[in-house]
């Protein structure tokens, strides 16, 4: 195994784990790869079910609420640390590349990488313009070239996709207002061949936006394959390690925006032959909070005492003693509106904290405003909200009967309930002082109150 190897990380938007490989009727032959000949982590969460807080912590290895990603990096919210990734690996003697796509700061130059490609320094804004900037496409044929243009060792790359983020479409004349897609670029499937996933329901709308979304799933799984075949094609297979993944679910009603299980499932794909053997496929449940101290632990012997997360290493390694989690946790704070939510998943059950007065499941703008939104909202969008939510998910895996307040199960929820307000507690989540409110607005009360 060679001491330092490169490490390539390949990142995208809303894909959860909508890939061949997680028994999607789709397919994705690469990542499929990816998978045969690697790693496949089929309990892997993240840390928030929307983009900048989730990319934060998968660079960081903290929660949403410990590294100042409260909300998406455009808008209001920026890391206050710089112990990303690049910095850690900088520090071990890694050359660290951007390329394409990153969303965790306006300002990527304070990130720490040596070297940024292509658009990295631009926030995934939902506009054709910016979109096609960082298409898969694009970001892969960059990232071959440097590959195959004898690069030094050991380096690290940033790889990020635009795809399969909704994009604001033209102004539907017949609704009134404006459409969010998936772009009249990709080749998406016939409606009426695909698979509905068995937490939405089969309406027209559903199929529409599912089929088109398939399209940009065709362009990631393309672009995956360019970057394996340019590794190959270098002589980099033995000494590279390749992480696949994403930073959330799929942009539909009960998933981007809730902690539901589509809301924070993530692929996660890990190949690195001197050490993975083939066709692995981990059942343990495990965060994007665990990427960096994995990393780390792979090139320095050692895991930041400071992260939330563990090393994933000892997996693959029998000489090593792997402790499974009994939980994960997740988070969203601020999205398109203010939605403070907190959620401890275990193997089992799911509990869910909700902490403001909002509609009963969240849609952001990107889902609210799109086909799929259409078939959903004015039964999601009642101002109905649920405090507790607790979900059997051996009996129930779609998360539909809320037992919180079923007799049976008033252990658990006790249970989860405490173990939620102590990691809250031992992680100084803001939230405990009461609403948390966004550094703008510090700004524009300043003087005032």
């Amino acid at each position: 195994m060679t001491p330092s190897p490169n490490i390539i990380l390949i990142h995208c938007h809303d894909l959860g784990q909508y890939l061949g490989c997680y028994g999607v009727d789709i397919e994705t032959p690469n990542t499929d790869q990816l998978a045969e000949e690697g790693a496949r982590f089929v309990n892997h969460y993240t840390a928030a079910p929307q983009c900048s807080p989730s990319r934060g912590s998968l660079f960081t290895g903290l929660y949403p609420h410990r590294h100042g990603l409260l909300g998406l990096a455009h808008t209001d919210w920026e890391l206050d640390i710089k112990q990303t990734v690049p910095y850690r690996l900088s520090k071990h003697g890694y050359e660290t590349h951007l390329f394409g796509l990153q969303h965790i700061s306006e300002t990527p130059d304070d990130l720490g990488y040596d070297e940024i490609h292509t658009a990295g320094s631009l926030s995934p804004d939902v506009s054709p313009e910016i979109h096609s900037i960082n298409r898969a496409k694009d970001v892969a044929d960059t990232v071959a070239s440097y590959l195959n243009a004898g690069i030094e060792s050991p380096f690290f790359a940033s790889v990020g996709f635009f795809e399969a983020h909704r994009i604001e479409m033209e102004e539907d004349e017949e609704e009134g207002d404006v459409l969010y897609g998936f772009g009249g670029r990709y080749e998406g499937d016939d409606p009426d061949s695909i698979e509905i996933p068995s937490f939405l329901p089969d309406e027209s709308g559903i199929r529409e936006d599912l089929a088109a979304m398939r399209g940009m799933v065709y362009a990631i799984d393309d672009a995956v394959g360019k970057i394996l075949d340019a590794i190959k094609s270098a002589g980099l297979d033995d000494e590279t390690l390749v992480l696949f993944t994403t930073e959330h679910g799929i942009a539909f009603p009960r998933a981007k925006g809730t902690c539901y299980d589509p809301g924070i499932e993530g692929c996660l794909l890990m190949w690195y032959p001197p050490l993975i053997d083939a066709g692995m496929a981990s059942e343990h449940l495990v965060s994007n909070v665990d990427i960096l101290p994995t990393l780390v632990d792979l090139v320095a012997d050692e895991v930041p005492h400071e992260v939330d997360g563990h090393s994933l290493l000892p997996i693959f390694d029998g000489d090593l003693r792997y402790y499974p989690r009994d939980e994960i946790f997740a988070e969203i704070t601020w999205h398109d509106m203010y939605n403070p939510v907190r959620a401890i998943r275990t193997n089992r059950f799911k509990y869910i904290r909700k902490f403001w007065h909002l509609p009963r499941v969240f849609l952001p703008n990107d889902v609210y405003a799109s086909l799929a939104g259409r078939e959903v909202r004015g039964h999601y969008g009642r101002p109905s909200r649920v405090y507790e939510e607790l979900y059997d998910l051996k009996s129930d895996p779609d998360e539909q009967e809320n037992v919180a307040d079923d007799e049976a199960y008033a252990q658990i929820r006790t249970e989860l309930m405490s173990k939620l307000s102590t990691w809250m507690h031992e992680t100084d989540d803001p939230l405990l002082n009461g609403p948390v409110i966004p550094q703008d607005y510090d700004r524009m009360f300043d003087g005032i109150m």
